[in-house]
């Protein structure tokens, strides 16, 4: 977290320099000698406001999700609250569109994913953006399936949106919006005929 008093100007320009560096190097390669020429800062900068690496990547996972959640929120603003289909697809299309597919932000996540795996600090940032996702979609999905099967639904649909942003995040033609967005409807188009049929 970054310390009080740091300019505001300065972090965005931080957090850019961060991806971009990963998107070049990776995250091991991501140095911070790297990160603060890619910035134009000193190193000390970085150690004194974010305490090393470990503290910047972390402030850069959350201008993503803060990001990722600011452009959802804002598109489901956009729809009436019983539009429940047409903003699950707003949910969809927040993760396939835009800034979560531009290549530095791509490659920040996908580094972010795997080293969350040891780090306890990020993997509780990804759990929180998890429990998002799910609180979401279980929300728009109350009066499309019964109840004791949104959650599961919910789960589906996130497996689905993770599992094809990954594909599509390592396919060098890139991430297909229109096709993911064909796939999870088609699951979810299931799921609501098959529990309003039981």
């Amino acid at each position: 977290m970054p310390k009080v008093g740091m300019p505001d100007i300065r972090k965005p320009q931080l957090v850019q320099a961060t991806m971009n560096v990963i998107e070049r190097v990776g995250l091991h390669g991501a140095s911070i000698s790297l990160i603060s020429k890619e910035a134009g800062v000193s190193a000390g900068i970085i150690n004194h406001y974010f305490g090393g690496k470990q503290g910047l990547l972390e402030e850069t996972m959350r201008a993503i999700l803060r990001e990722h959640s600011r452009v959802i929120t804002a598109a489901l603003k956009q729809l009436p609250r019983d539009a429940h289909y047409e903003r699950i697809n707003a949910i969809i299309d927040g993760n396939f569109n835009g800034f979560q597919t531009e290549s530095e932000v791509v490659k920040t996540w996908l580094a972010f994913w795997s080293y969350s795996m040891h780090d306890p600090q990020l993997y509780r940032l990804q759990r929180v953006n998890e429990k998002r996702l799910i609180s979401h979609l279980k929300i728009e999905l109350k009066t499309l399936v019964p109840h004791p099967q949104s959650l599961s639904v919910a789960h589906g649909i996130a497996a689905l949106i993770d599992g094809i942003w990954l594909r599509g995040a390592l396919n060098p033609r890139g991430i297909d919006a229109a096709l993911a967005r064909t796939i999870i409807n088609d699951y979810l188009d299931k799921q609501i005929i098959y529990y309003n049929n039981l």
